[in-house]
């Protein structure tokens, strides 16, 4: 290609980020042209805090629009802001607003808004306010990473009505053309998870200090049940009996199986490197879970190195020690990423009743550290862990891959809002 060719082609892609609205330029020229110069957006996220990967969709969505379209507003609609989650969005994001109240959202914030914007989650949470929202007003809305398992007919007329379906992995597209969503702009974004940059130094320094965790020098492991036992740890939840003992009765039969699988790696990593390990939770009931399935089993030579996170924690202070770890191995599908994201490689231990959102992780080039723990041996994650701790170069080199296919995408997806925008 000659230098002429190639400066075309950075000026094309230049342009096209310009044109997502990060350019003063392109601002001037939207108004010189009757768009709306500064867009107000409504984001609806922030599903629930029970778990850090959930808290983590809202934040990381944010950051991608900060960093890609800074002169479009943004008004938040989360569902749950509780355990301090609404304290750190609002001290990290000072110039949007953040409420819970649907009274608010759709009276004023209808009126003020120029779009709907759904966040990353594990299918159309809130569908109905999007329908709400083009009923009411008319306006445009769209998907930034969500993944969709199923889609009846109703859904499917609310998605063809969208300005565009960017999924969190490129299985929901399969399932989105069965289905006959073919109107909208289709295309991949993976959770917002993969642009989570807060991080609470303070609690997360003090943290490794006083359980003598020293940076690079011990890894952290995250169990997961088979099915997440709601019917224990959310109010409302209305299961039937039949159903309970299904999740029950599944857990009992594959939690010693699973982890199993994941103890003879943590075995492998302090019998041969002789550094520690922090057991800790993503979710608040796994700490109550943690000493059964990965702590007590173990001999007591790894034992020994254990380290045992007893209370639930928020994304930030769970970011600033997952930096600082050598590796993540987690059977959750989010510590991962949070790890990822913030420099360190990470292993998924996925479980087949985990759904399809396993998918992004081999989207993005991370099919070596992506476990099926039903076609795996413990060995198998073990030899991997070793191999990431031979060659940590190659590992971080792997790891900065899949991040910068993942902020590509993040380009793309912000580019058709822009477009939507202006």
């Amino acid at each position: 290609m000659n230098s002429r060719m190639s400066s075309r082609r950075s000026f094309v892609q230049a342009a096209a980020v310009s044109a997502a609205g990060v350019s003063p330029l392109v601002g001037a020229l939207r108004q010189a042209l009757g768009a709306k110069p500064n867009p107000t957006i409504i984001l609806r996220s922030g599903w629930q805090t029970v778990n850090i990967g959930d808290i983590t969709h809202t934040p990381g969505v944010l950051n991608v629009l900060r960093k890609h379209l800074p002169d479009v507003h943004v008004l938040a609609w989360l569902s749950h802001d509780d355990r301090g989650v609404g304290e750190m969005l609002r001290k990290e994001f000072p110039k949007y607003e953040f409420t819970t109240d649907r009274k608010l959202v759709g009276g004023e914030w209808f009126k003020r808004a120029d779009f709907m914007l759904h966040g990353s989650g594990p299918s159309v949470v809130a569908a109905r306010d999007l329908r709400s929202w083009r009923d009411k007003t008319g306006k445009p809305f769209g998907t930034f990473g969500v993944t969709i398992g199923s889609v009846n007919d109703w859904l499917r007329t609310l998605l063809n009505e969208a300005s565009f379906v960017y999924t969190r992995e490129t299985k929901t597209h399969d399932v989105l053309a069965k289905a006959g969503v073919t109107k909208p702009v289709i295309g991949f974004m993976p959770d917002g998870t993969f642009d989570f940059q807060i991080l609470n130094e303070d609690k997360g320094l003090a943290y490794l200090k006083a359980n003598g965790l020293e940076d690079r020098k011990f890894i952290c492991a995250i169990p997961r049940l088979r099915y997440t036992p709601y019917h224990k740890i959310k109010k409302g939840i209305n299961w039937s009996d039949e159903r309970i003992r299904m999740v029950e009765t599944t857990n009992e039969k594959y939690g010693e199986q699973d982890h199993a699988k994941m103890r003879e790696a943590m075995i492998r990593w302090v019998r041969e490197t002789g550094l520690k390990i922090l057991v800790c939770p993503e979710m608040t009931y796994q700490i109550d879970v943690m000493d059964e399935l990965l702590i007590d089993p173990l001999p007591a030579d790894v034992k020994k190195n254990v380290v045992k996170r007893d209370t639930y924690w928020l994304p930030d202070e769970a970011a600033s020690v997952y930096k600082r770890a050598h590796t993540v191995v987690s059977a959750e599908c989010h510590s991962p990423i949070i790890a990822e994201a913030n420099g360190t490689p990470a292993f998924y231990v996925r479980q087949p009743t985990d759904t399809i959102k396993g998918q992004m992780y081999y989207d993005l080039g991370l099919a070596d550290w992506t476990f099926e723990v039903d076609d795996v041996t413990g060995k198998d994650i073990a030899d991997q862990l070793m191999k990431v701790y031979s060659d940590y170069t190659g590992a971080q080199k792997k790891r900065a891959e899949a991040i910068a296919m993942a902020n590509a995408r993040f380009d793309e997806a912000c580019a058709t809002l822009g477009k939507s925008l202006g």
